[in-house]
């Protein structure tokens, strides 16, 4: 790649970056009165949380069951207590699974699903239309699906986490690598209770990053159906590599 097309890659996503941050301050000018926001917040919670629920619960109960069984595989060591194998599932789903995982999976779900809808308005001229009726198109096409986000995206989280060490519980005990007793004291077992705070702000970063970036790709959309494709496969991509570069940075902010 020469110098010059260098320089263009730089300038094009200093470009983008720019107009990212462009577009979130639009969602907090001219907005509608505040009850027209209520039934519009009411119907992304349906939309992103409720409808989300079964996908989360599958994800959540399997990584949990896995890790235990894995775990337990791994500890070839006498010296090693049983119980280590359900604290190893405790912190691993708090951690990660529960925030980061499901919202990478969330990612994939709702972003494509903001991304996709948006960019059918933004082509079929419904946004401009919006536009010449003298709404912000921007908060009132936006501003709920964020609001809805930042509201279900720490239950889902809570949901998952509780299914992971649940699933965790019943895969050990079923296949006997570990009894009832080891399992809870395991759970119990040198606890840190800001692991759950911890958790819930990731969760709230992320959903903050998965619905601002999916619409911003809907929104700008150019072109006919095969744009809109383009657009949703795009804002999943951006929204995976946004969850993980805020995953590692909150991370050192809050850990280390």
């Amino acid at each position: 790649m020469s110098v010059v097309q260098r320089l263009l890659s730089t300038f094009t996503a200093m470009k983008t970056l720019g107009n990212y941050f462009i577009f979130l301050g639009n969602l907090f000018s001219n907005r509608e009165k505040f009850r027209v926001y209520v039934k519009l917040v009411l119907d992304e919670c349906v939309e992103i949380g409720i409808n989300s629920v079964f996908i989360v619960s599958i994800v959540a109960t399997f990584l949990g069951a896995v890790t235990c069984v894995q775990t337990a595989d791994n500890l070839v060591s006498p010296f090693v207590p049983n119980y280590i194998i359900s604290l190893i599932v405790r912190d691993s789903s708090i951690l990660e699974f529960a925030p980061t995982i499901t919202c990478v999976v969330l990612s994939g779900k709702v972003g494509s699903h903001i991304a996709g809808g948006l960019g059918t308005m933004r082509i079929t001229e419904q946004i401009d239309a919006l536009e010449v009726m003298g709404i912000n198109s921007v908060s009132y096409l936006v501003l709920p699906k964020i609001i809805a986000a930042l509201i279900m995206f720490p239950m889902l989280v809570i949901l998952s986490g509780f299914l992971s060490i649940f699933g965790g519980y019943i895969a050990g005990v079923a296949t006997n690598v570990i009894s009832p007793e080891d399992y809870i004291r395991g759970l119990r077992y040198d606890f840190r209770s800001f692991n759950i705070p911890f958790a819930i702000i990731k969760s709230i970063a992320f959903a903050f990053l998965i619905t601002s970036i999916s619409s911003f790709k809907g929104y700008f959309t150019r072109g006919g159906a095969l744009e809109v494709g383009q657009a949703s496969t795009a804002a999943v991509t951006n929204s995976c590599i946004a969850v993980l570069i805020a995953d590692y940075l909150l991370a050192q902010l809050l850990l280390l």
